[in-house]
């Protein structure tokens, strides 16, 4: 193992601090996100019981909300999962940083591409998470519709 000096891994400790204040931002979005599918699938589950006692002629309302319930699911799922993996993108990228330090490698490619990787994950996390909030507003335009 090389011989390297608390002073050369400063600069990598600062460098760190991006990746790491991304991964605690990223982890209260997901908080977010799963406290959005808890309320999706409560509500879901809600609605499939209420159906059973629901005339015939109000049942495709309930439909259509749980259609758009399973969607806004989905899409909660695949920002959930998009952020997921930005966030061990992010963790790989801080181990990675201190490898190339301890090991004396001087090649970026690899730290710019889990970068990048990780910011794309995270803009398609934000995607879907942009689409299930517009989804909740068009519930909700198909919930007042009905009364």
């Amino acid at each position: 193992m090389p011989n390297v000096s608390v002073s050369e891994f400063i600069p990598v400790l600062q460098i760190a601090i991006g990746p790491v204040i991304l991964i605690s931002g990223v982890g209260l979005l997901l908080l977010s996100m799963t406290n959005r599918l808890g309320r999706v699938v409560d509500r879901s589950r809600f609605l499939w019981r209420e159906l059973r006692e629901v005339p015939s002629e109000n049942r495709e309302a309930i439909h259509t909300q749980l259609r758009i319930l399973s969607k806004r699911a989905k899409l909660i799922r695949r920002a959930i999962i998009l952020a997921s993996i930005s966030l061990l993108l992010a963790a790989i990228l801080i181990i990675v940083l201190f490898i190339t330090v301890l090991l004396n490698l001087e090649d970026a490619l690899l730290i710019i591409v889990l970068f990048i990787c990780c910011m794309l994950s995270l803009i398609g996390s934000l995607i879907a998470f942009i689409n299930d909030v517009n989804q909740t507003l068009i519930a909700l335009k198909v919930q007042i519709g009905e009364h």
